[in-house]
């Protein structure tokens, strides 16, 4: 069974100007209209004109860094670390299996396998192919991209039932058909959707619970589906029974199930109201109207644990009637039964407080144990949580090491849980704990991908403009001269509440760390490395606090001595790409190299491109007054001068992308073609999200931003 709570929660998987430009120009100031917008062709996806100006692009700026003599090198090293045999196939158990999806040179588009766990814990495990998806692409004349598959265990019959999910170049829509892990073929006669934005959960061997497009007036606002239906085997997807509608102004609502220990299965559905608030509903099998649960709207499930609903909270709150008002980032619980039996909230329970240096990231249920994943000065660490009588218990999982940890794998069927174990020098370990036993054991490790010999990581600290501490890790050689002539790059997110923690980059390492470069990851607000208020610290009208720390933090590299302007380089891609807008305009004068990755930056129409109206919550909303007035401070693509001395920025973005509109991109790099300043641009025509279908793709881009940042910053 797929459970996959909640596919978009407040994680997606995407203020005042700086000094000077707080009022923009006269000659820069917002189009007030569409008809004044003079850029719109680029946003016409596939349109032929602006096809041809792409293409145009990509042959220039293709020209000009493929022709470095060093080029090659660097894409072949790339290639070789994403397609590299020696990476951990991270699994996940199924019954008497281990499953994988593995890219490799050979297999561009990817391998579906499958092994025994005996042989899995081997340093070669034998592999049983269950797609090819090069083949299944070739034989039906699609560019396939696997995004996973939902799988549903009839436990009376030891039977799995499963929906892969197929996307035609990368993109977020997809089509679902069911696979017979059995006979390793789909389905006949099997459930099958059209493509579209959708989610898909099992509810029994034949009835699927199931948001899709169904065609006129049924997707939100965002492109969601807003309709969810129970769909059963042998019958038409037409002919659904719907069960639940939310409004065209929410982001979505998506399905879900929990499973009872005594094996009953109950529909749910999440609501996003907005990005960032949701309401859950039990959807009752009678056909009874569906029962809201009465929580706050600020909330996560985090899953069903000894018959507790756990719940993460992202404000405080005191239920109705208790006498205990829980804080902003509490994990807290419920009994479910009784909920279930009066429709109303039973008493509830504090499971874990975060410290002021903690944040609760997630909760990982397997059979008889939960673990509870935290940061901790921004580094994960894993708790066993269990409730008692004089309430629940946390116990430190004691690892083999101080790194980086995170649960690869849990299941509430399989005591086995995979946790992943790396840090900025140190290549990924597998290790697998028993919940049993709980003992450890290291099932495979990578060798390195860089020589680490003689490198350093530091964290450090800066104030930020309104004194807020802000964390950055550094890394560089140990014997460098503080002299303000290393080469840097900082990276950084700053949205969403997604935390950027250390981790283990075989490229970074190969194409920047190994050529005597620094690497500097930046932990701005925005994100959730310190809680929920770390997030909504930046929010909305306040987001310049955003971009105040992320500038602090630039400064305060370049106050240390390691690093200047002429060799700072910086990157992100996404809402990170919005943060690389921002900074080409509030401090060009800061950085020498600008990586901008699929990004936002026309904030006075983002709200009406794909899915962007679901990004308001964190955003604000062009048609709000007083929220439009802020983003006309710093929408990039707005605030562009033509007479600003910038650094020649390097654009990166996807054709295929149905999250952030290419046309971004498109349109702030034609503002630098009209203004006859120097810029580079590439788009993947194929490549969702990630500008990258295939892991050749991936290793060509990642090629060229290295070129681009070494010829920037290396002065080479």
């Amino acid at each position: 069974m797929n459970r996959n709570l909640l596919p978009f929660s407040a994680a997606f998987l995407f203020l005042f100007i700086f000094q000077a430009a707080a009022e923009p120009s006269k000659k820069n100031m917002p189009a007030s209209s569409e008809t004044d917008e003079p850029h719109l062709w680029l946003e016409e996806v596939e349109g032929k004109k602006a096809l041809d100006w792409v293409r145009a692009q990509n042959d220039r700026s293709l020209k000009d860094l493929q022709s470095d003599p060093r080029y090659e090198a660097y894409e072949a090293a790339a290639l070789e670390i994403l397609t590299s045999k020696e990476r951990i196939p991270y699994g996940r158990i199924r019954g008497e299996y281990v499953y994988n999806f593995w890219q490799d040179e050979k297999n561009v588009r990817g391998l579906w396998r499958r092994t025994s766990p005996e042989s899995y814990a081997t340093d070669e495990p034998e592999w049983e192919t269950i797609v090819d998806f090069d083949e299944l692409a070739k034989k039906e004349d699609k560019n396939w991209v696997f995004k996973g598959s939902a799988t549903f265990h009839d436990k009376k019959a030891d039977q799995y039932y499963t929906l892969v999910s197929l996307s035609d170049g990368g993109k977020d829509a997809v089509i679902r058909r069911e696979f017979d892990l059995q006979t390793k073929t789909f389905v006949e006669d099997g459930f099958i959707t059209t493509e579209a934005k959708q989610s898909a959960e099992w509810l029994d061997k034949d009835t699927l619970l199931i948001g899709t497009d169904w065609g006129e007036d049924s997707l939100t606002e965002s492109g969601y589906p807003r309709i969810l239906k129970k769909w059963k085997r042998g019958t038409p997807l037409s002919g659904a029974e719907k069960v639940i509608e939310v409004e065209k102004t929410d982001v979505a609502v998506w399905p879900f199930s929990l499973e009872l220990e005594d094996g009953r299965i109950l529909a749910h559905a999440s609501e996003s109201d907005t990005f960032f608030t949701s309401t859950y509903w039990w959807l009752p099998d009678d056909g009874s109207a569906p029962v809201k649960y009465p929580l706050p709207p600020k909330i996560d499930l985090n899953g069903l644990y000894r018959g507790r609903l756990l719940f993460f909270l992202k404000q405080d709150w005191k239920p109705e009637g208790g006498e205990v008002e829980f804080q902003n980032g509490d994990l807290i619980a419920f009994e479910l039964e009784p909920f279930l039996e009066t429709g109303e909230l039973p008493p509830v329970e504090l499971v874990f407080r975060p410290d002021e240096t903690q944040a609760v990231n997630y909760v990982a249920i397997a059979k008889d144990a939960a673990l509870l994943s935290i940061n901790e000065n921004v580094i994960g660490k894993i708790l066993r949580i269990d409730p008692a009588e004089s309430g629940w218990t946390s116990e430190a999982v004691e690892l083999p090491g101080s790194g980086q940890t995170g649960i690869a794998f849990s299941d509430e069927d399989e005591t086995i849980v995979f946790l992943n174990y790396e840090d900025f020098l140190t290549a990924d370990s597998l290790l697998e704990y028993d919940t049993v036993t709980g003992k450890f054991k290291t099932l495979k490790s990578l060798p390195p991908k860089f020589d680490a010999e003689g490198l350093t990581v530091k964290q450090e600290f800066t104030n930020s403009k309104d004194g807020t501490r802000i964390p950055y890790f550094v890394v560089h050689r140990k014997d460098i001269e503080m002299d303000g002539t290393t080469p840097t790059l900082l990276y950084s997110y700053g949205g969403f509440q997604i935390s950027m923690r250390p981790g283990y980059n075989g490229t970074t390492g190969r194409l920047w760390l190994e050529k005597g470069g620094a690497y500097v990851l930046a932990n701005i607000r925005g994100g959730g490395e310190f809680g929920p208020a770390w997030h909504q610290a930046g929010l909305k009208t306040n987001r310049q606090r955003i971009y105040d720390d992320f500038i602090a933090v630039g400064e305060s590299i370049i106050e240390s001595g390691l690093t200047s302007p002429k060799h700072l380089g910086i990157m992100g891609g996404s809402n990170g790409g919005l943060l690389m807008g921002v900074m080409l305009n509030q401090r060009p004068d800061l950085w020498n190299a600008v990586v901008v990755q699929v990004p936002l930056l026309d904030m006075l129409r983002y709200h009406k491109l794909l899915a962007g109206a679901s990004w308001v919550d964190e955003y604000g909303s062009p048609d709000v007054p007083e929220e439009r007035a802020f983003l006309e401070t710093i929408s990039p693509y707005h605030n562009f001068d033509p007479e600003k001395k910038y650094p020649v920025p390097f654009f990166v973005t996807s054709t295929k992308d149905d999250r952030v509109h290419p046309g971004h991109a498109r349109k702030m790099a034609k503002r630098f073609e009209e203004a006859d300043l120097p810029f580079l641009y590439y788009e993947n025509i194929d490549g969702g999200h990630s500008a990258a279908a295939n892991q050749t793709e991936r290793a060509k881009r990642t090629a060229l931003e290295y070129i681009y940042l070494a010829r920037r910053l290396m002065g080479k």
